[in-house]
């Protein structure tokens, strides 16, 4: 298994915490693309031991523990990967470029064997003994990717229309499901839009999403954007009017909108900050379930907090670094709070307060050792 070996430590410390639902971070179903230094990667069995104590530990106190499954296609750091693959050979967009190198397109044999692998990882998760999956199918990877017209210009059955390109998602999640079963929870986390000139829109969202309710989808995530718009990270809507702030929530407005196309259980992720702005969005019929991950990164015991009717200790900001190019490529957002969790997996506190500076040092210090011995590792 590629990555660290103390997920246990981190979720379970969650599940203490008092979180109801635990979804992990990104799980790799194919060791030769991987989004990030160390990455966790799922393809068979030969780590269903460590596999099986992170589950144990991730499920403590009745918690619901759910394995992520990812392929980041493009969205993979130069020289991370041997190659990197996308269902087109679109570039990045220029400021991007130096970070990210152009894909190879994928032949479609290759496509048939990435959804089988999600299968794989997938049905590996349930024997390991977490409690269900979610599809990443948001923030720029390759599910994403799929599905926006900027990313996906492909002429064959897999791009040219909403259809086709919607087609990826829903063969993931059909193989998903044949290989699990009925019963066993399977989800996806879907972008409102990629918030791109040319890119995924709302109303093409919304057709995913009417077609995998169709589909009997447990559970869908609603978030936004990617690392070339990074709608997610928040630092725009933080400084919104303040109307639309005491709403707080980034996606519940379109979140809204799905409730009216679709009985599944809905989930919002992004922007919530208080008691009473959770209890709203919940209380409006808009979302089913409240997403807390960056809170969660600097403060491991907020459910029990909020459910005992404490407000948070610490508010959740955006995390600049006063470097354009790094602060709008919302990369440094991504580092300082894997910075933050990697304490937490060593048995720390978190630092709510680290500098930003010495967070993003620090973090290309260790990625490029980490990257270089993933390099020395595939060599």
């Amino acid at each position: 298994m590629n990555g660290p070996k103390n997920q246990g430590r981190s979720y379970g410390r969650w599940a203490d915490g008092g979180i109801g639902l635990s979804i992990t971070g990104n799980v790799m179903i194919d060791r030769r693309a991987i989004g990030e230094p160390n990455n966790v990667s799922v393809e068979d069995e030969r780590d269903l031991p460590l596999l099986q104590q992170w589950a144990s530990a991730g499920t403590r106190g009745g918690t619901a523990l759910w394995m992520q499954l990812n392929h980041p296609g493009k969205q993979s750091p130069k020289g991370l990967n041997a190659a990197t693959v996308a269902p087109s050979a679109v570039p990045f967009d220029p400021q991007m470029q130096s970070f990210f190198a152009t894909p190879r397109e994928l032949t479609v044999e290759e496509i048939h064997d990435i959804i089988r692998r999600f299968g794989t990882t997938a049905a590996v998760a349930k024997k390991a003994g977490f409690t269900g999956v979610q599809i990443h199918g948001a923030h720029g990877y390759l599910v994403s990717q799929f599905l926006s017209p900027k990313h996906n210009v492909r002429t064959d059955e897999w791009g040219g229309s909403p259809e086709n390109r919607r087609r990826f998602a829903l063969e993931v999640y059909r193989e998903i499901r044949r290989q699990v079963g009925p019963e066993f929870s399977v989800g996806i986390k879907l972008n409102s839009a990629d918030f791109q000139r040319g890119g995924f829109t709302e109303e093409e969202s919304l057709e995913v999403i009417r077609a995998l309710s169709e589909e009997g989808i447990d559970l869908i995530e609603i978030s936004g954007g990617t690392y070339e718009a990074p709608a997610m990270t928040g630092r725009k809507q933080l400084v919104q009017k303040a109307s639309t702030q005491s709403r707080e929530a980034y996606f519940l407005e379109f979140a809204e909108k799905a409730r009216s196309t679709t009985k599944t259980p809905l989930m919002v992720t992004g922007g919530f900050r208080s008691r009473q702005g959770m209890n709203d969005a919940i209380a409006s019929g808009a979302t089913d379930f409240v997403g807390i991950a960056r809170a969660l990164a600097i403060e491991p015991d907020r459910p029990s907090r909020l459910l005992s009717e404490q407000e948070p200790r610490y508010q959740v900001k955006p995390i600049t670094t006063g470097i354009a190019l790094v602060d709008r490529a919302g990369m440094m957002e991504v580092a300082w709070y894997a910075r933050q969790m990697h304490r937490i997996a060593h048995g720390k506190d978190p630092r709510p307060n680290e500098s930003a500076i010495w967070s993003l040092l620090a973090s290309l210090a260790t990625n490029g050792l980490r990257t270089f011995r993933t390099q020395r590792a595939r060599a």
